[in-house]
């Protein structure tokens, strides 16, 4: 009943939100102009879309087709009332599915985009399992936390080591991407904006609703310290970390 409470918590918190991590719709056209071209229209698959802010800036920016996928309800359902209140509606097509199980033919998509959801099937293994999904010439468009330095701090280390274990360096992602047959065009990292614009400002701003309505509940104050604990993080040692875009081309 404790672990109800807590997801129930989590997703009364997460729910309605611009975004599901960081990221921002001129970082969202700043990897797609990284990508030398593609059939018109592209066939595009956002995976782990969320409430769908960088599924309507690709809509606009490449008037393609976009099959977006969560595993998440709610934010499927989320991402087309904002579709049909944008007019992009018929451009986009919700579809609820684990991203390590997709019900998609191989060589279907001309362009993967994952903003901040590789990690849950760790990175190297989303790079090996969606390859196949990809068209020849291909392009796989994917945000990931990663070390942008080498002198970490302990209390840094700890965090990630809790929170994300598989986080690496730059470099180790870059031969991760190489290893499992892709060419990395361009990479970057989100600037400090992309954290909180869209993200953390609007999360703490919940946060300070619900630590009200739920004073008195051990589960939910374990959920919003949990997220206190990430910004507060941030806010110390963002120069130790960051998200990193890394848009790839499948090697023949």
């Amino acid at each position: 009943m404790s672990e109800d409470i807590a997801w129930q918590v989590f997703f009364e918190l997460h729910s309605n939100l611009p975004r599901e991590g960081p990221g921002n719709d001129a970082v969202t056209a700043q990897a797609l102009s990284c990508i030398p071209g593609f059939p018109e229209p592209p066939r595009i698959l956002d995976l782990g879309c969320g409430p769908g802010m960088q599924t309507l800036a690709l809509a606009r920016l490449t008037a393609g087709q976009i099959t977006a996928v969560d595993l998440y309800h709610p934010y499927l359902d989320e991402l087309q009332r904002r579709a049909v209140a944008a007019g992009l509606d018929k451009q986009i097509t919700v579809t609820q599915a684990d991203m390590a199980d997709l019900p998609f033919a191989p060589a279907s998509f001309d362009l993967i985009w994952a903003e901040g959801s590789a990690y849950a099937l760790g990175f190297a293994n989303a790079l090996q399992n969606w390859r196949s999904l990809l068209k020849h010439p291909g392009y796989l468009a994917v945000s990931e936390v990663s070390w942008t330095r080498a002198d970490l701090p302990a209390p840094v280390v700890d965090f990630w080591r809790t929170e994300y274990p598989a986080i690496q360096s730059i470099e180790a992602n870059l031969a991760a991407i190489e290893a499992a047959g892709y060419q990395t065009l361009a990479h970057f990292i989100l600037p400090p904006e992309a954290w909180w614009e869209h993200y953390y400002t609007p999360l703490e701003q919940r946060l300070e609703v619900l630590e009200r309505q739920y004073h008195n509940i051990p589960e939910a104050q374990s959920v919003f310290d949990q997220h206190r604990c990430e910004m507060e993080t941030h806010r110390q040692y963002a120069d130790y970390y960051g998200y990193v875009f890394y848009i790839l081309q499948v090697e023949d």
